[in-house]
């Protein structure tokens, strides 16, 4: 695979967010309420959608999104040494 394959090598990320309980926890207030973003084909898609959501609810502290890389979840065994970005 040459390093043009390697750019263009699809690596999907899920963007999700919501409102997390008190106390600085990463546990969701009410998991039906999850906002998801959607399913980005790079890391640089990805954080573009985050970055968007991320600032229109930068006012409300107990809201928070995260990226997801689903690739490592679907391939576990693949190397993790590079990131498309």
């Amino acid at each position: 695979m040459s390093d043009r394959d390697d750019h263009n090598k699809q690596l999907l990320h899920l963007v999700f967010g919501g409102e997390l309980k008190p106390g600085g926890t990463t546990e969701f207030a009410d998991p039906s309420k999850l906002h998801i973003v959607g399913i980005f084909p790079n890391y640089a898609e990805a954080l573009k959608a985050w970055t968007s959501v991320a600032r229109a609810t930068i006012d409300d502290a107990s809201m928070r999104y995260f990226i997801v890389h689903l690739h490592r979840l679907l391939q576990p065994d693949a190397p993790t040494g590079t990131t498309v970005v």
